[in-house]
């Protein structure tokens, strides 16, 4: 895995730069674990916009992930590795013993041809999931669940990981990429390793054109707007706090505090993520 800078033939090729693909086995996907993907333009069900800078971009196929890992006990084959145009991860087409396919997120160093499990009482090797009550301390974990069964909805992007810290009782206490400490239930699943591609992030998009296959559209300053469009319209913001166009405080943490998933953090995260 690595980035592939582009020659500056032109103003958008001079600081783009993409990702070589190395790790790729085959271009096209499991036709029978994909699904039409419907997009909305940021619009809701009345056809108006509830989420603006939304449009355009790429047609895609949904590739159907399997986050919870509940095929106990089988084994299973990796038998591709491939790119999903809708994560910044890669995923990972594993065969198992009685025939089914599934897509799992692949993990960094999970070749082709390397086998893996999940449930109770598995290898604590790469790619293999399992209980965070039985991942020994200091283990990089990714695709971590919140409650029990219903499947990994944290470190699933490019590079994520949490690692355990500590076990008391029935939580183990996870250090996430952001430093923020949280308690996990140990019967939650998880899976061994970071996620790979760790490279996405020093992709750069180098013109305009690459927001738009994404589906981002423009974003305009309201100081740049008319007085009558956005309250920083006019000359000057005058010194008031970054609002939206109706008035409401921007950049301001919404973060229920009275939710059941609040209570169970232990330290809060930094200002910017620290390396781990």
């Amino acid at each position: 895995m690595g980035i592939r800078q582009f020659k500056p033939v032109s103003k958008g090729s001079r600081f783009r730069s993409v990702s070589d693909f190395a790790e790729i086995t085959r271009s096209t996907p499991e036709k029978s674990l994909t699904e039409s993907l419907h997009k909305s333009g940021g619009r809701d069900n009345h056809g108006h916009i509830s989420m603006r800078r939304i449009g355009g971009g790429h047609k895609r196929k949904y590739r159907i992930i399997d986050f919870k890992r509940d095929k106990h006990g089988m084994p299973a084959t990796v038998a591709h590795i491939e790119y999903d145009p809708n994560r910044s991860a890669r995923i990972a087409l594993v065969e198992y013993a009685d025939g089914e396919k599934r897509y799992i997120l692949h993990p960094k160093g999970l070749k082709q041809g390397d086998t893996v499990v999940a449930g109770p009482g598995s290898d604590v090797r790469t790619g293999n999931a399992m209980p965070l009550r039985e991942v020994p301390l200091g283990t990089a974990v990714h695709n971590i669940e919140l409650k029990i069964g219903k499947g990994g909805q944290m470190a699933r992007s490019a590079g994520a990981f949490a690692q355990v810290v500590a076990k008391e009782g029935e939580y183990v206490t996870l250090r996430m990429g952001s430093t923020e400490m949280r308690l996990v239930h140990g019967l939650c699943t998880a899976t061994i390793g970071e996620v790979g591609n760790s490279e996405h992030e020093l992709q750069s998009h180098g013109k305009a054109g690459k927001s738009r296959w994404l589906g981002k559209r423009p974003k305009v300053r309201g100081e740049v707007m008319n007085p009558v469009d956005h309250p920083h319209g006019g000359r000057t913001r005058g010194g008031r706090n970054v609002v939206s166009p109706w008035g409401k405080k921007e950049g301001v943490k919404t973060r229920n505090k009275k939710k059941a998933s609040q209570r169970l953090i232990v330290r809060g995260r930094k200002r910017g993520r620290a390396t781990q």
